[in-house]
């Protein structure tokens, strides 16, 4: 009865390779033979050889009491042979405890002797591997050992089908990417759809430092089934490709890629232009892939022609570069001409990322980053163009740790030489802190540095863990500006959370303490909110968000040490000396989705330079030495302006896979200055676009 309870924790699985010692062709003839299976048929042999050593085993193998009081489960693997004599020798055994181990040998040392495995009719070794799962399962059937023969059959027949099998990949290929070390794109509307998820109470996530892995979102949202409850059927290619599938996917033993072709094709009208149509027509291909374990690879290549409405084309156009070109088309590049009224605007992004492990995420690339929980950011924004970038995540405990160093460009005249615009760098961390369940707080620095006097990429600011307000005083203080920022974020409960940002340009603690609001109090702040399923309604996001920052802030003494890129601010797309509300509603529904945004914002925008050529600090790129004056500096000085934009989205997702949407969207902007300039003046617009488009970046026309 006793070894009948042992037997019930006991599970016996032979596998086997069979090696002899007389010949190296590992051929055999006969199975050890025990004495009970004498009489059985030389075919039966290895069942009988089998089934009377489980039952043996069984039978007299004792649990020792170190597995039933730690409730152990797991496997316990022993090799041994079966000699020319027909002893049983255990060569080794591989289990946690050594009580195991002991009991185990002690076993096979009962085991008699039989009649061992003969080879052209001389007795041979033969050598087994048996594993013991324990508590007790079902006990699988034991495979026959193959001949040389036969393995040297399966390797021809694989050889010949090697060809074939990379284009039956096609068919049973399976979905990596939302395993993989890739990044979600940027997209507003697509991260609101697991943003509950990630700030669930409870969770170990870091929600600010973006873009997401899909390999990290994976852990709270599960992206195959929401896949597969927006499946539709389709059974021919077509139809497949168009509603469920990427458009290409291949996949083998150490790699895999998926292919699509990318669109953005928009037509709308406005009110009060002298042109009858805007439009944009973008066309590209996105390939995205893995490369062995842990390393993957994007690359997304846009050709694009466009006209918009008509204050988004005077801001393009206010923020030319030096050289001829016409316009700088927010968020993706430098244009040209296209026609008499349009822009060409090619855009190239990609990037490389590899994980060795679950700490460390590496990424190159040329794409744009983000930091913070709002629709807008005062640390990191997704608002200007691309840039070359190189990104170390380091994950622990409940720290993430995101160094981030960017290559830029400075493309003004003022600062071209020869035709060849200035290259400037900037270098971050953001160190991100759950602090409890609710709590997280975040810290931020940067520095920007521009290259002259050979300076190049300064190697001071490789050092990932060092303080940047310090080298930047080492190095001088107009050899780069720093910046430092504090983050916060606290979970309400499941649906509502509270987050921040705090950006610190620079301060003057005495100019505080007088009370005469110096201008080198160069701040910012963010207050905002987020409601899920709100008022009881599935997958209804509200947020409201506040954004404020005084005059000069991003600004600095030297021409391009600011904090900017290709004319474009890196943070806040106003720049600095403003404040504004917004409030945002997204639902979706199935494929459905709708979006409705509301900001109000006032603006202080500097004057008609004919009049007065004086900087009143929102204009980031335009030396503070120029500054209107040391002390009275007053939160919208200047040209202040009102900004009301209003913003309706309604679409319905064409494929899940590749994010492609069919849209209507209407917005209405007032832009009301206290005084009309060349570019800012009063002016009201309701612009009307539709169309289809891969929603894989933000669009931003709330200049």
């Amino acid at each position: 009865m006793k070894q009948l309870k042992a037997a019930i924790y006991l599970l016996v699985l032979l596998t086997f390779q069979t090696v002899f010692g007389q010949t190296s062709t590992n051929n055999y003839e006969k199975y050890p033979v025990f004495a009970a299976c004498e009489t059985v048929a030389i075919a039966d042999l290895e069942n009988c050889f089998n089934t009377t050593l489980r039952t043996f085993v069984n039978d007299n193998f004792k649990q020792p009491e170190i597995v039933e009081k730690e409730n152990y489960q797991g496997e316990l693997i022993v090799v041994f042979e079966v000699t020319k004599e027909g002893t049983f020798k255990v060569l080794y055994v591989d289990a946690v405890y050594e009580d195991l181990k002991t009991e185990i040998k002690r076993v096979f040392e009962l085991l008699p002797t039989v009649q061992p495995a003969t080879y052209s009719g001389k007795p041979a070794y033969t050598q087994f591997t048996m594993k013991l799962e324990i508590p007790l399962g079902s006990i699988e059937a034991i495979e026959k050992p193959k001949t040389l023969q036969e393995k040297e059959n399966e390797l021809e027949a694989a050889a010949k089908t090697e060809f074939d099998a990379v284009n039956e990949a096609l068919e049973t290929y399976e979905d990596e990417l939302y395993a993989s070390n890739l990044n979600i794109p940027l997209s507003h509307d697509m991260y609101s759809y697991f943003d509950r998820q990630v700030n669930l109470v409870g969770t170990n996530s870091h929600t600010a430092s973006k873009p997401f892995l899909y390999n990290t979102v994976s852990n709270y949202y599960d992206f195959d089934a929401q896949q597969a409850k927006l499946k539709k059927d389709a059974s021919s290619w077509l139809g497949r490709k168009l509603w469920n599938e990427h458009m290409v996917t291949v996949k083998g033993k150490n790699y895999w890629f998926v292919l699509d072709p990318i669109v953005d094709l928009q037509l709308g009208a406005h009110t009060d232009s002298e042109v009858d149509y805007t439009y944009n027509n973008t066309r590209g291909v996105q390939v995205q892939g893995g490369l062995g374990k842990g390393f993957n690879f994007s690359a997304t290549i846009f050709e694009s022609q466009g006209r918009f409405a008509d204050y988004f084309n005077r801001y393009a156009e206010s923020i030319r570069p030096a050289g001829g070109n016409p316009a700088i088309i927010p968020g993706r590049g430098i244009a040209k001409e296209f026609k008499t009224d349009a822009y060409d605007y090619p855009v190239a992004e990609g990037y490389i990322s590899y994980s060795p492990n679950k700490t460390f995420n590496v990424q190159f690339g040329h794409s744009r980053n983000f930091i913070g929980d709002g629709y807008r950011s005062l640390f990191v924004s997704d608002v200007a163009s691309p840039y070359p970038f190189l990104k170390l995540n380091t994950s622990f405990w409940k720290i993430k740790y995101t160094n981030t160093w960017m290559w830029l460009r400075d493309v003004r005249p003022e600062v071209t030489e020869d035709g060849a615009f200035l290259t400037k760098y900037i270098a971050n961390h953001y160190l991100s802190w759950n602090v409890s369940k609710k709590l997280n707080i975040g810290f931020f620095e940067s520095v920007i540095w521009k290259n002259d006097n050979n300076r190049g990429f300064d190697v001071n600011y490789v050092n990932p863990i060092i303080f940047y307000r310090a080298i930047e005083f080492s190095t001088g203080s107009r050899a780069g500006n720093a910046i430092v920022g504090l983050s916060s974020k606290y979970k309400w409960n499941d649906n509502v959370n509270f987050y921040g940002q705090f950006i610190l340009d620079e301060f003057s603690l005495n100019d505080i303490r007088d009370g005469n609001q110096s201008w080198k109090n160069k701040f910012g702040f963010q207050l905002g909110a987020k409601y899920f399923n709100a008022f009881k309604v599935d997958n209804l996001l509200l947020q409201f968000e506040y954004n404020q920052v005084r005059p000069y802030t991003y600004s600095h003494d030297e021409v391009a040490t600011n904090y900017g890129h290709n004319n474009q601010s890196m943070a806040h797309l106003w720049g600095a000396n403003f404040r504004e509300v917004i409030g945002i509603a997204r639902y979706n529904n199935k494929r459905w989705f709708g979006s409705a945004k509301l900001i109000f914002g006032q603006r202080g925008l500097d004057f008609d330079p004919a009049i007065d050529n004086a900087s009143y600090g929102s204009n980031i790129f335009i030396n503070n030495d120029n500054r209107v004056g040391d002390t009275g500096i007053e939160l919208l000085q200047g040209n202040k302006t009102n900004v009301l934009i209003g913003d309706l989205n309604v679409g319905y997702i064409v494929n899940p896979k590749t994010n492609l949407k069919i849209f209507a969207n209407i917005t209405y902007r007032s832009f009301n200055p206290d005084a009309n300039t060349l570019i800012d003046f009063k002016e009201n617009t309701t612009w009307l676009n539709f169309g289809i488009r891969t929603d894989i970046f933000n669009w931003y026309f709330d200049f």
